[in-house]
């Protein structure tokens, strides 16, 4: 019962004998608790009706002294050699012993069938009448994402510390919606179909980014995507034109916000694509995800990355982080080993403006979890920048 089901799954695949019999053993659990109890009971009342006749054969007719005499005699032999010992012996060694034992055993079941079948009669009888459902064969052990999180974290060096950071961010996946991992609307890199074509050269010549989204009108709303490549491949042709470049635009991809990020990576891979745009319930952009950022959940960041997700934050001397406000609190407390909380707003500058229910003056300072922050320069309605002391926990 103490064997590893997964280990003895896989050794059993692997052709090994012993654990092929006490997997068989163990999809008949009430077979096995029949031929071992069947067993155990009939030498514990052997054991003690032999003893009690050697008592009185040793001690004499003594009544009840005699009697009390031989009980402790054979209650202690038995809890010391036939409980005890063993259990402790068989919990140091599950798999060595139980794989030898199943030899004796499997055929034992065998064996001792009609008792087993007898006695187990009694037991489904006894069960049916309290009403208590039992699946005997039920071997399928399934256990949840919190306990299979649980075993990667004691899996010690049997998994390298990257490879276990990695399962454990896969498990999160579900958890994590695309709203925390997205780039905000406001901080989107975009060209503007109504802007002139030079103006449009210099801001592709100037980007970081291999796709961009393609805004029209007053309201900027997203008309399609962009590769740099294709203008490339125009502009050393000479085909570069205004309708040159909505010729070659695709069509913009569009998802709701919410979406769980496991959700999203499959999503990406059915339609092939790598980029979307998030949406509201309104149909208002909120942000943008790229299937790096998901990887980036999963594996680490990459060292690739533009100046604007670069520069988010930067370390002082005395030990203070500044930090841009826009930066996401799930990436600034994983950067900065802080404990803000994500169960609110989504950004620094988020969660500073439901603090304080306004926009606060540069210079104030305030107190969050495990960590002081001072306000240092605030724009129009939103915090620009941030100073950030990690506090020890308590």
């Amino acid at each position: 019962m103490s064997l590893n089901r997964y280990r003895l799954r896989h050794l059993a695949s692997d052709g090994h004998h012993g654990a092929r019999l006490a997997q068989a053993l163990l999809k008949k659990t009430d077979h096995l608790l029949g031929a071992i109890l069947l067993g155990n009971t009939f030498a514990a009342v052997a054991f003690a009706t032999i003893s009690d006749d050697l008592s009185i054969k040793l001690l004499g007719d003594s009544g009840a002294t005699g009697l009390i005499i031989g009980t402790v005699i054979v209650t202690f032999v038995i809890l010391i050699f036939g409980e005890i010992t063993p259990k402790v012996i068989a919990a140091a060694h599950a798999e060595k012993l139980a794989f030898f034992y199943s030899y004796i055993l499997y055929p034992l079941t065998k064996i001792l069938y009609p008792a087993i079948w007898f006695t187990n009669l009694f037991v489904k009888g006894l069960l049916k009448i309290f009403c208590i459902k039992v699946n005997f064969a039920d071997t399928s052990h399934a256990i949840s994402t919190d306990e299979l999180r649980s075993i990667v974290l004691e899996a010690g060096s049997y998994i390298p510390k990257k490879n276990r950071s990695i399962l454990l961010n896969l498990f999160d996946l579900e958890k994590i919606i695309v709203d925390d991992v997205m780039t905000a609307h406001t901080h989107i890199e975009s060209i503007s179909i109504d802007q002139s074509l030079e103006e449009i050269i210099k801001q592709i010549s100037s980007s970081h980014h291999t796709r961009l989204p393609v805004c029209k009108g007053q309201n900027e709303e997203i008309i399609g995507m962009i590769h740099i490549r294709k203008v490339i491949n125009q502009l050393r042709n000479g085909e570069l034109s205004i309708d040159g470049l909505q010729e070659i635009m695709t069509e913009p991809y569009f998802i709701p916000s919410g979406t769980p990020l496991f959700t999203q990576i499959q999503q990406f891979q059915e339609k092939q694509q790598r980029i979307a745009l998030i949406v509201d319930e309104y149909g208002e952009l909120k942000g943008l995800i790229t299937l790096e950022d998901i990887l980036e959940e999963i594996i680490g960041d990459f060292t690739t990355q533009s100046p604007m997700r670069a520069n988010n934050f930067y370390q002082e001397e005395d030990g203070h982080w500044l930090v841009d406000g826009s930066i996401s609190l799930r990436d600034l407390n994983k950067k900065i080993k802080i404990k803000l909380p994500l169960d609110g707003p989504r950004t620094l500058n988020g969660l500073i403006l439901e603090h304080f229910e306004d926009i606060p003056e540069p210079g104030t300072s305030f107190k969050i979890s495990n960590c002081a922050i001072e306000i240092v320069q605030t724009q129009d309605k939103i915090v620009k920048s941030v100073r950030i002391l990690p506090l020890p926990d308590k």
